[in-house]
C-alpha cells in the first residue's frame, strides 16, 4: 500500500508532508472501518485457530512474542544501520541538508524517497501485525490511533535524540519507565510526559543521546565517514 501512497504525499514538501500523511492514515481508518469482513467500526477478534498455533498456553504465547519481538527489534536496526551506511545513507543525508544540490550532485530524489519509504512500511508493518498477534484483537480506531503512535514516537524521538539511531532506543527505555511508574496517575502522566519532553528539549535540543555524545563521544553506531587521503611514495611532480 505504500507505493501508490508515494504517489500522493510525495507532493508535499516539510509540515505539508507531515500532515499528509496524518490525513491518509485517518483515510485507511475510515476504509477499514467500513469493511465488514474486518468488523467494521468495532474491529475483529484474531481465530482461535491462530491462538493456538501461536502457542498453547498464554505464557508461551507470551515468550514466543518476547523472543520475536527481540529479533525484530535486533534485523531492523541492523537494516537501519546498512541502509544509512550505504550510498543510499549518503544520499539521505545530502538530501535533508538540500533536495536541489542533492539532485544536482547526481541522486535520483524520488527514487531513494521511495526505497526509503517502502523499507520504512515493511518494518512499520511487520512491527504492527506482532502488536495485534500480542492483543489477538484488531479494530480501526486501535490500528490509526493518533495518540498511541504518533503522539508517544514523536516523544519518544525527541527525548531520546534525533538524527542518531541510538537516540530512540533511549527515548523507549525512559518512556516505558515513566509509563509505568506514573499510569497510575491518569491525565497527570499525560502532562509530566509533556513536561519531560519540554524539559529536555531545553536543556538539550539534541536529545539525551545527542548530550552523552557531546560531553562524553560516545556512539554505539558510529555512521559517520572520513576522507582518507592516499599517501604517495616518492618524490612530488
Amino acid at each position: 500500500m505504500s507505493i501508490p501512497v508515494t504517489f500522493l504525499v510525495f507532493r508535499l514538501r516539510g509540515h505539508y508532508f507531515a500532515i499528509g500523511t496524518w490525513i491518509v492514515a485517518e483515510v485507511f481508518r475510515l476504509i477499514a472501518s467500513q469493511i465488514s469482513v474486518l468488523g467494521g467500526g468495532s474491529g475483529t477478534s484474531l481465530p482461535a485457530a491462530i491462538v493456538i498455533a501461536m502457542a498453547p498456553t498464554r505464557q508461551l504465547r507470551d515468550d514466543v512474542i518476547y523472543w520475536i519481538a527481540l529479533g525484530l527489534a535486533v534485523a531492523v536496526l541492523t537494516l537501519v544501520v546498512l541502509l544509512l551506511r550505504s550510498r543510499y545513507g549518503l544520499a539521505l543525508k545530502a538530501m535533508r541538508d538540500s533536495e536541489l544540490a542533492a539532485s544536482c550532485s547526481g541522486v535520483d530524489v524520488n527514487r531513494t524517497k521511495m526505497l526509503v519509504y517502502v523499507v520504512t512500511a515493511f518494518a512499520t508493518a511487520t512491527v504492527g501485525a506482532l502488536i495485534f498477534l500480542q492483543k489477538l484483537r484488531i479494530s480501526p480506531d486501535a490500528a490509526f490511533s493518533v495518540n498511541d503512535w504518533t503522539a508517544f514516537v514523536i516523544f519518544i524521538t525527541v527525548i531520546g535524540g534525533i538524527g542518531r539511531i541510538e537516540g530512540p532506543i533511549v527515548g523507549t527505555i525512559v518512556f516505558f519507565v515513566l509509563r509505568q511508574t506514573l499510569a497510575d496517575l491518569g491525565t497527570i502522566y499525560l502532562m509530566m510526559l509533556g513536561l519531560v519532553a519540554i524539559l529536555v528539549m531545553l536543556a538539550a535540543p539534541k536529545g539525551l543521546w545527542g548530550l552523552i555524545v557531546v560531553r562524553f563521544g560516545w556512539q554505539l553506531f558510529p555512521l559517520e565517514r572520513r576522507v582518507l587521503f592516499e599517501e604517495r611514495s616518492g618524490p612530488r611532480k
